[in-house]
């Protein structure tokens, strides 16, 4: 995990949900590469064309609702997407999320100072979330030690991994 994430900024508005994140048609595709096709075909329909590696998501209030599926979030990492900062997250998509390595950031009040291209700059541990375009910034409550190391292993099944290894029990790669 990088203490400091910067990149260019999308922007969202409040409730968007999974099927908005990727459509439940897509729910047979596990073929990262296929499923980054089509992340917010509807929603943002220029973002999987023109998202690069450590773009940062900017949303209202309960990003992320609607079913539990980890498809959403798992489309989001394969575009590479470097953090999702929102005034709000439903409870599902942020475990699911922080599970998969995104770094979800909830700072109330973050929506109202980005707009669509700016450059963001999310500073972890300060817990600070600064528009490097407008010289505007909102704090956050700095995630907690345990969901710092998921982030920091790459996310849950990374984490494991490392654990068993360090006992001699490490489980096959897929």
């Amino acid at each position: 995990m990088q203490e400091i994430i910067e990149g260019r900024v999308w922007t969202l508005g409040r409730d968007v949900d999974t099927d908005q994140i990727i459509s439940g048609k897509y729910l047979t595709i596990i073929d990262p590469e296929e499923l980054k096709k089509h992340v917010f075909e509807i929603a943002l329909p220029e973002f999987a064309k023109e998202a690069r590696s450590g773009d940062i998501l900017v949303a209202g209030e309960n990003f992320g609702s609607g079913s539990s599926r980890e498809h959403a979030p798992q489309a989001m990492r394969a575009i590479g997407v470097g953090a999702v900062v929102a005034d709000s997250f439903a409870r599902i998509f942020f475990r699911n999320a922080i599970n998969l390595g995104i770094p979800a950031i909830e700072a109330p009040g973050v929506r109202a100072i980005f707009e669509q291209g700016d450059h963001a700059r999310v500073e972890m541990r300060n817990g600070v979330v600064r528009n490097l375009t407008r010289d505007r910034s909102v704090s956050f409550p700095p995630l907690p030690h345990h969901l710092l190391d998921l982030l920091e292993a790459g996310g849950l099944v990374e984490k494991v991994r490392r654990e068993l290894a360090a006992r001699g029990s490490a489980p096959r790669a897929p």
